[in-house]
């Protein structure tokens, strides 16, 4: 259990001109071994320690004051989906507020596109404790993390490259409710169109759309199969790519909602009528679902409480608790609206 009461302890952080990662290439040792020399720590040899204490004092590092570290809790995005994030943070903000930390977000976009680092900046603002809502974090970063001392949780993490603390969403269960939804109504010409195929996610909802034809005995044509990313442009080419066939699908679940709303604007094209001739099933609600027409069937991701849980997650590591469970997957929910309705026949369906 995460003991919601506990306050962090106040720790401090080293900064420098240099990142610690710069520092670690110039002395030709890992990060960790950096932070070792910084705090003092035995397990470096005296040749080491000597080559690295150079380097810093040459780099103007000092180490850092008790506690000066920031009460805050920040959440790095890659790219803000406006609704997702104020989700997200509604959440974070709810949880880290009652205990007095104010909550601050980063998003790293320009940064990953340009090639800059993006993790030095942020630890050198020292917060308590770091919520990463983006994917782009390698083994590298989970070190650098280790080594500042400042723990960090992954918000639906897309593999398990690094042991790290995580709260995600039941994206299997969600696919297999959205699937059996469209085969409930009579389709069974079902196309798919995944995310990214290396996102644990991606992969979670491709599997649970299989499970749900199979259980159903409805057979899996893979010429009906589309893997894309989380756009509405790749839901557009895809989608127009699945409606042109000799024969097409009925209905389509769509990795995202940008994905399906890009497969609204490849049926208005294709001049097919939502939901008359073609369902369309997105995944996460963001709130462009209820405002286009028709208003779009779509699995609900618990935006706010993973934000919340994660929170309550991140702040029971920096008080030094050892949670009992570091892993949480979270329910779903499938939001039935006006894009899915029963297949009808295919005659005169218009076609361009």
């Amino acid at each position: 259990m995460i003991e919601p009461d506990q306050s962090p302890k106040r720790r401090g952080r080293r900064r420098g001109d240099l990142p610690v990662a710069t520092i670690a290439q110039l002395a030709g040792v890992s990060p960790p071994t950096v932070s070792k020399v910084l705090n003092g720590r035995s397990g470096v040899g005296e040749h080491t320690r000597q080559r690295v204490e150079a380097l810093l004092r040459d780099h103007g590092y000092r180490r850092p004051e008790p506690g000066r570290t920031s009460a805050c809790v920040e959440v790095v995005f890659y790219g803000m989906l406006s609704s997702i994030a104020a989700e997200i943070l509604r959440g974070v903000e709810e949880v880290a507020s009652s205990r007095d930390f104010t909550v601050g977000f980063t998003n790293v976009y320009r940064r990953v596109n340009a090639g800059q680092p993006w993790l030095e900046p942020l630890l050198s603002r020292r917060p308590t404790g770091v919520i990463l809502a983006f994917s782009v974090v390698t083994a590298d970063h989970r070190r650098q993390l280790e080594s500042s001392g400042i723990p960090a949780v992954a918000l639906d993490p897309i593999g398990d490259l690094y042991p790290m603390p995580s709260v995600g969403a039941s994206n299997w269960s969600g696919a297999v409710a959205a699937t059996r939804h469209l085969i409930e109504l009579g389709h069974r010409r079902v196309a798919v169109i995944t995310g990214p195929v290396k996102d644990l996610s991606s992969r979670a909802r491709l599997d649970g759309f299989r499970a749900a034809l199979d259980t159903e005995g409805v057979p899996f044509d893979e010429r009906l199969l589309r893997n894309g990313v989380f756009t509405f442009e790749q839901g557009r080419d895809l989608g127009l790519d699945l409606l042109r066939r000799p024969d097409p699908p009925t209905a389509v679940v769509c990795g995202d909602d940008l994905q399906a709303l890009g497969v609204y604007e490849a049926a208005r094209l294709t001049g097919l009528r939502i939901p008359d001739d073609l369902s369309v099933v997105g995944f996460d609600d963001i709130e462009q679902c209820s405002w286009c027409g028709p208003p779009m069937t779509t699995v609900r991701q618990p935006f706010a409480e993973m934000g919340a849980t994660a929170a309550r997650l991140v702040l029971a590591l920096a008080s030094g608790q050892q949670p009992a469970q570091t892993r949480f997957e979270l329910a779903t929910t499938l939001v039935v609206r006006g894009s899915t309705a029963a297949p009808k026949a295919r005659a005169g369906r218009p076609r361009r």
